[in-house]
């Protein structure tokens, strides 16, 4: 009797000696990688198949490199295959392509009601079907989705759609498309080329991350348990946060009511000490302010420009807008005043014009073409 307990004290030990080395042995497997030196780092919650193990990665969040060595995302629901851009891991975002330049025909069957992922921002944009070609009046066609006998166009706006809901255009339908940024002006036309930018919410390790810490799974027969490693600890212990709000709590309490009586006192100090108002005051009728800005034809005047991909302007160090600050994106529009040549969002330049008559960099008075400043 007492040998067969020593058999089975035995055999445990083993498994759970066996168990732990099996768990290490996992951890230490599940190193970061990626496709290619210009691709993406994939780690925790995602998986790349073939080169990590399944434990590496969260059920549902796998990965692979295709023949051209690019992270691939294969979503459910017949909506294709996409390029994996960019991961932010601290906001759990994605931004995804298409690996055969043609991203409109991918958002056509886009559907993510099944998938772990979801939308940051939805944008509606309604396709049309055109014979007549509408370049010449700076709408952007679909190349992809365009032959020689018909041309699509996409748009967010109801100026858009008005515009081509004429007979020589068939409507091809609305699509969401899970933009990059909510857009608060309407696009009146756009070729959908653009990444879209998607997120998902389980696991969530958010605030793993926030503090330097990873998140991983812990190996378990049950459910996939999810950890936080090496993450920095915030704040200070419950006690600490006690004692600290009881011995500080009381004086400061006692310093602000003593500030409040201070301030209030010197309040009406002042009072007693200020001079009456003249009478004849109150008759001084406060001055309109007047704002010499430029009218709308002169605005309009100003030649503008859809940024390409190249964003290549007048002058190539001008990267950035003065008045924003923002940095210049592909299919931004902007405006170029002539007479300097500095350039600016178009809406932020039209509204500073309208107030002022003055380029904001050069502060020089540019020549109206419709009449004199």
């Amino acid at each position: 009797m007492e040998l067969q307990k020593a058999i089975v004290l035995f055999l445990v030990f083993c498994y759970l000696v066996f168990r732990s080395t099996t768990v290490v042995a996992r951890t230490e497997t599940c190193f970061a990688s990626a496709c290619s030196k210009y691709e993406p780092l994939i780690r925790f919650p995602f998986r790349l198949r073939n080169f990590q193990s399944v434990d590496c990665g969260y059920p549902g969040l796998n990965l692979f490199c295709d023949a051209s060595s690019r992270t691939i995302l294969r979503l459910p629901n017949s909506s294709g295959e996409f390029t994996v851009q960019a991961i932010n891991y601290s906001t759990q975002e994605l931004w995804l392509n298409d690996p055969n330049n043609c991203l409109p025909q991918l958002l056509l069957k886009l559907n993510l009601s099944s998938s772990p992922f979801s939308a940051v921002y939805y944008q509606d944009y309604t396709l049309f079907n055109c014979t007549v070609d509408y370049t010449t009046i700076k709408l952007n066609p679909i190349a992809c989705l365009s032959d020689l006998n018909y041309t699509v166009y996409a748009t967010s706006s109801m100026r858009g759609v008005r515009l081509l809901s004429r007979s020589e255009c068939r409507l091809i339908g609305t699509i969401p498309v899970p933009v990059q940024w909510p857009f608060f002006e309407q696009v009146v036309s756009s070729d959908l080329s653009a990444d879209i930018r998607i997120t998902w919410s389980n696991p969530d390790c958010r605030m793993c991350e926030s503090r330097g810490g990873r998140c991983r799974l812990k190996n378990t027969a049950f459910t996939p348990e999810i950890i936080c490693e090496n993450a920095r600890r915030i704040g200070f212990p419950k006690g600490a946060r006690y004692a600290i709000i009881v011995g500080a709590g009381v004086p400061g309490m006692l310093f602000l009511i003593g500030l409040l009586y201070f301030i209030r006192g010197r309040i009406m100090s002042c009072r007693r000490r200020a001079q009456p108002i003249p009478e004849f005051s109150s008759a001084i009728a406060p001055q309109p302010i007047a704002f010499t800005g430029l009218d709308g034809p002169t605005i309009e005047s100003y030649p503008k420009t859809v940024l390409g991909e190249s964003r290549r302007l007048p002058k190539p160090d001008d990267n950035i807008c003065p008045i924003c600050l923002a940095e210049y994106q592909p299919k931004e529009t902007l405006r170029t005043i002539p007479e300097c040549l500095h350039c600016f969002h178009a809406d932020c330049i039209d509204e500073w014009l309208r107030l002022n008559a003055s380029c904001p960099v050069c502060r020089n008075s540019p020549k109206c073409v419709h009449g004199t400043v």
